[in-house]
């Protein structure tokens, strides 16, 4: 008997309930050893980004072309959901390193990922944006996902297999999309971050400049409201 791919947005819309306490289908627990392994990768990979940056400070600039290659695609992914441009969401991501490049010397540790850095950049660009112009959200599904297919929130399941698995998990993931394009401006920017691009609370917080106590509020709002909005078949 073959079993069915599992649907990653399924796996992504039950993980941001789990999260906040919310029932939803159970999933397998994971080993400690499996967890204690990808908060060590996770650290590893956060102080090599660090390395980074302090190479570019020195004046080494395939140090930040490094720095550009890990994160750009995170960038664009948060732009793109915030404009629904790809055109604009090119500009503003280019424009983001642009400014970083510039501020590079600026900036230093603060116990949390370089990422987060970036995505401040790019979020101040966009309110920029939203404050000069006529702003309409636009939900764009088919770019919202790793470069290399994987799903969004970078949830850790293989690529779905077969054309009409691919089309069932294009069409729940703009669903998916659609019920938070209908949260608040906030409560929209605190799911993207915290789940879409696995931001933690203190990064977050720092993004949105707010404390960490107002974030995790205004997740189980955000989250609360998504429940509402998810169809049964999501959660």
């Amino acid at each position: 008997m073959t079993l069915p791919a599992p649907n990653p947005v399924s796996m992504l819309a039950g993980h941001i309930l789990r999260r906040s306490g919310f029932p939803a289908a159970p999933s397998p627990r994971p080993k400690v050893s499996d967890t204690a392994e990808t908060d060590a990768a996770a650290e590893a990979a956060k102080a090599e980004a660090w390395e980074l940056v302090s190479a570019a400070q020195g004046g080494d600039t395939s140090a930040f072309g490094r720095l550009y290659d890990r994160y750009v695609d995170v960038v664009y992914r948060y732009v793109l959901f915030r404009l629904g441009d790809r055109d604009l969401a090119e500009d503003v991501t280019s424009e983001t390193f642009l400014r970083a490049l510039r501020r590079i010397t600026s900036v230093s540790y603060q116990g949390r990922d370089v990422g987060a850095w970036f995505v401040t950049i790019a979020r101040n660009i966009i309110l920029d944006h939203v404050k000069s112009s006529r702003f309409r959200l636009e939900v764009v599904t088919d770019e919202v996902a790793e470069p290399n297919g994987a799903p969004i929130g970078n949830v850790g399941v293989q690529a779905v297999a077969g054309p009409e698995q691919q089309a069932i998990s294009r069409a729940t993931r703009a669903e998916l999309l659609r019920c938070v394009a209908e949260l608040g401006e906030d409560q929209r920017e605190c799911i993207v971050l915290r789940f879409m691009q696995g931001l933690s609370v203190a990064e977050t917080a720092a993004i949105m400049k707010r404390n960490e106590g107002a974030i995790k509020a205004l997740q189980h709002r955000a989250v609360r409201r998504l429940a509402q909005l998810l169809p049964t078949g999501l959660r």
